[in-house]
């Protein structure tokens, strides 16, 4: 940054605000849509359990047969599949949840510093004013 002061020039500082303004104009910054997030929440705690079923499923088929080489094909897709449902749900819930605390704190300390910062110019502007009524 430089110490330069501002060009005492209205044209130079209307080109320059106009520049700005084009700049706002082109930027696009994406808005979050929450209803992706809480749909992706819902799925986040839905596969587990679906995940969850699937697996007891599985149980329940190669439970009813003795034979190793028929157990197999039951825990290769029941139970590996419905064991990938869960981490993944588990993995969307986490995620989510976690980004959605993590928006809250910075949220709410952005509140509190605009709050800290406000009592400060009020204590310097109180300052100010006993400065200047001693003076006086």
């Amino acid at each position: 940054m430089s110490n330069q002061a501002p060009p005492s020039d209205p044209t130079a500082q209307s080109a320059a605000a106009e520049r700005l303004e084009q700049g706002v104009a082109e930027l696009h910054v994406p808005e979050p849509t929450a209803d992706v997030e809480r749909a992706l929440v819902r799925a986040g705690m839905a596969l587990p359990i679906i995940g969850l079923v699937i697996v007891g499923v599985a149980w329940y088929g190669a439970s009813g047969t003795g034979y190793v080489n028929d157990q197999i094909p039951y825990l290769i897709s029941g139970g590996l599949g419905g064991l990938g449902l869960m981490l993944i749900g588990l993995g969307l819930f986490l995620r989510y949840s976690i980004t959605h605390l993590i928006r809250f704190g910075v949220a709410r300390m952005v509140h509190e510093q605009q709050a800290q910062a406000d009592r400060i110019v009020d204590a310097m502007a109180s300052l100010e004013q006993a400065i200047r009524h001693g003076d006086a």
